[in-house]
């Protein structure tokens, strides 16, 4: 720093004036004052003394100050903030300023930017100041872009400060608004010249934004595939996209996408093999598209085996029974168990290999079934205990299984309802008339609207060739007492006449339970949907009910572990609920232990989650992890007690809070350089930013005053000068 000081005086004319003649008068009464002591020589210096206080008072009244100057010694600094941040390497920079032709020339906004970061940009100031040229949002795995905090850094980092330049398109996400910092840098005296980028508008694309691959399917079982398209184009396209699978195989679909908005679709694939595969989708460029980069999204999916183990409960072989019990034994990737109680009979029912002889003895025994029926059955002698009861709402609730209501006319379900399984059941049952309502007319179902995009009612490839089959099936000709649906609950279906007080009546309604589902069938009629059609719909339709309910419970499984998660989708940013059943060497639920969740997200930045127990009986152990990456996890399961692990993957949907595609924000950067004081450059004309920065204006000099006016130590010599001349006054006699 190099300094200057020198003294001030901050008078005013009358302060001036007035202390001249204070001065004037002082020195007259003092010059009378001797003549009158006959020219004594002490009374003369004590005038003179006096005269010498007065001139101090007089020129204390003029507030004198002592100013000090520093200037720094070193160059003053700009700062150069360039934004690398993915929304940067969008293409929308058009070759000249309203050109809306779409070609090879549009550049990305980083391109655009080249030129205002080259240091040989800077060359021709660079004797006076010192350029730094510093990027900023650099790419972070679940990190946006933050334009407030490298702005405020800039006063913490640097010396001299003469101002800032910001090259950015503006698009912030992450942190306090800019302006914030602006206001700091406008007291500072520190202007920033914002160089937008990109274009305000998002130009002509086609992007595809979400593409929702289930966790695992099933070789020769067909997968449904969701997937949505924003498109910005201005008409509507019809396009032909395509799937195509790391073994080759390809699926197109034709598919008519909105202008200015977004498309939801599915397409179907049926996987011939067992294994990993990566499933790519991708949408034809148009030739009036910009952006091409968006138009594909790849996904995992693991194809498995599929052997699914049901339990079927009932009390006599009604019809529903036996043509349900036909189409699970006839699925190849269903292991069916029946269990027939016969009231009335010596033994239970049976005959097969797949018919068992009692309820399974323990949590082992029964942990191994995915999906339970429970039919016309109910809490009494020879059938099921509070105990079994209990047991399987433990299935349910902490093992993901599935639970399935089949009431019949015999009403033996509402003893059921005394049970724990009572809060299971997803609807509430009219005690007045246990055995249900029959009818010599059939009667149907109508879907609600939640039904008809619900994937267990879907018989049909279309919305309204499903619709068409719904209505066409055949009747039935009775229905369980129902009064309404609880609440949480998801009624599918309701009775197409039937209503009450509460509406219409629900015959399919579905809830969750804890990690696992409940399903409610209303009637015992479904065995009628093979008129004319022979299995159908019929086998159709318990064979997707047996997998959504298995869904989640066969996630990832292996010898003594089971990792399931919810939701099955997980989405960025989504908390996501992470459950595991856990055996011990022998078979049995582990009962306490170390359990817990390594998760790499696809930047390879891996987090621990421990899981605690939530159940002893059953082995569980829960825990929560949040992902703010989208793409693959990998996951690995480990438990120190038992010394078992389990690799899995999830795939996590949702955008980037960084991508490549949205349109410029400059009014970010405009409101930046206003406050500041700063000015808004185009990116070409990038020279003006070096030139206006080398025409800035000194900085005005760091000042210190030191006001001797007011200063203590002044006050107290004064003080101190005055007790003199009166103690001097008494020494020569004056009184």
């Amino acid at each position: 720093m190099n300094s200057l000081s020198w003294p001030h005086l901050e008078w005013t004319t009358v302060s001036l004036i007035g202390s001249l003649l204070v001065i004037a008068a002082t020195a007259v009464l003092g010059w009378l004052a001797w003549r009158a002591s006959g020219w004594r020589r002490s009374i003369g210096l004590l005038e003179l003394f006096r005269l010498a206080l007065v001139c101090l008072v007089a020129l204390l009244f003029n507030q004198p100050e002592w100013i000090e100057q520093f200037r720094p010694r070193e160059k003053p600094t700009v700062y150069v903030l360039a934004d690398r941040s993915p929304s940067m390497e969008t293409r929308d920079v058009l070759p000249e300023e309203g050109d809306t032709t779409v070609g090879s020339q549009a550049q990305t906004r980083q391109e655009a930017l080249a030129p205002l970061l080259d240091a040989e940009s800077w060359k021709s100031v660079s004797e006076r100041l010192e350029v730094i040229i510093q990027p900023i949002a650099e790419p972070q795995a679940g990190r946006g872009t933050d334009l407030t905090t490298p702005l405020a850094a800039v006063l913490e980092q640097g010396k001299n400060v003469r101002g800032v330049v910001l090259a950015s398109d503006g698009d912030w996400n992450e942190g306090s608004p800019p302006a914030q910092a602006a206001a700091k840098l406008r007291l500072a005296g520190v202007p920033v010249f914002g160089v937008p980028v990109g274009n305000r508008t998002r130009l002509p694309d086609l992007e595809l934004l979400t593409l929702d691959v289930p966790t695992f399917g099933i070789a020769g079982k067909s997968v449904r595939i969701p997937f949505t398209i924003d498109s910005s184009l201005p008409r509507e396209q019809t396009l032909t996209v395509v799937l195509k699978s790391s073994d080759g195989e390809e699926v197109t679909r034709e598919v008519r996408v909105a202008a200015m908005g977004r498309t939801t679709e599915s397409l179907t694939w049926k996987p011939r093999s067992v294994g990993d595969f990566n499933l790519t989708l991708t949408i034809p460029t148009q030739p009036d598209e910009l952006l091409s980069e968006n138009n594909s999204l790849t996904a995992p999916i693991s194809i498995r085996e599929e052997k699914l183990r049901v339990l079927v409960v009932e009390s006599v072989p009604r019809w529903e029974y036996r043509y349900l019990r036909n189409a699970l034994s006839r699925d190849p990737g269903v292991e069916v168990s029946c269990l027939l109680f016969h009231p009335g009979l010596s033994k239970v029912g049976g005959g097969n290999k797949d018919y068992l002889k009692q309820f399974p003895t323990g949590l082992d025994e029964l942990s191994k079934y995915d999906v339970v029926f429970l039919g016309d059955v109910g809490v009494e002698a020879g059938q099921l205990t509070p105990e079994q009861c209990r047991w399987l709402k433990g299935l349910v609730e902490q093992q993901a299984s599935g639970l399935v209501f089949l009431p019949g006319f015999y009403g033996r379900q509402f003893s059921l309802l005394e049970t724990e399984l009572g809060e299971l059941c997803p609807v509430i049952l009219d005690e007045g008339q246990p055995g249900g309502w029959g009818s010599r007319t059939a009667s149907h179902f109508e879907l609600t609207e939640l039904g008809r995009r619900s994937l267990l009612t879907r018989l049909a490839d279309t919305a309204d060739e499903n619709l068409e089959v719904w209505e066409g099936l055949p009747g039935f000709q009775w229905y369980a007492p129902v009064l309404r649906a609880k609440p949480g609950s998801e009624v599918l279906s309701v009775h197409k006449d039937a209503s009450n007080e509460y509406g219409r009546l629900p015959l399919l309604v579905t809830r969750t339970f804890g990690a696992g589902k409940v399903l409610f069938m209303g009637t015992d009629g479904a065995w009628r949907w093979r008129k004319g059609v022979e299995d159908k719909y019929h086998y159709r339709f318990w064979g997707q009910v047996v997998r959504w309910m298995a869904y989640q419970r066969n996630m990832a499984k292996g010898e003594t572990m089971r990792l399931y998660y919810a939701p099955d989708q997980p989405q960025l940013r989504q908390s996501l609920a992470l459950n595991a059943n856990v055996m011990d060497r022998g078979g049995e639920p582990l009962t306490a232990g170390e359990v817990t969740a390594r998760i790499t997200a696809p930047s390879g930045k891996s987090d621990t989650v421990q899981l605690t127990s939530e159940g002893d009986e059953w082995g569980l152990f829960a825990g929560r992890y949040t992902p703010v990456e989208p793409g693959r996890h990998d996951v690995r399961l480990t438990s120190k007690s038992t010394g078992g692990t389990l690799d899995t993957t999830f795939f996590v949907q949702g955008e980037a809070t960084e991508r490549v595609g949205k349109p410029a924000r400059p009014e970010v950067l405009e409101e930046v350089a206003r406050i500041t004081r700063g000015r808004v450059i185009a990116p070409r004309k990038w020279r003006e930013v070096v030139q206006s920065l080398a025409d800035l204006p000194e900085p005005p000099a760091i000042e210190r005053r030191l006001q001797l006016w007011s200063h203590p130590a002044v006050m107290g010599t004064l003080i101190a000068l005055l007790t003199l001349f009166w103690a001097l006054r008494k020494y020569i006699g004056l009184f």
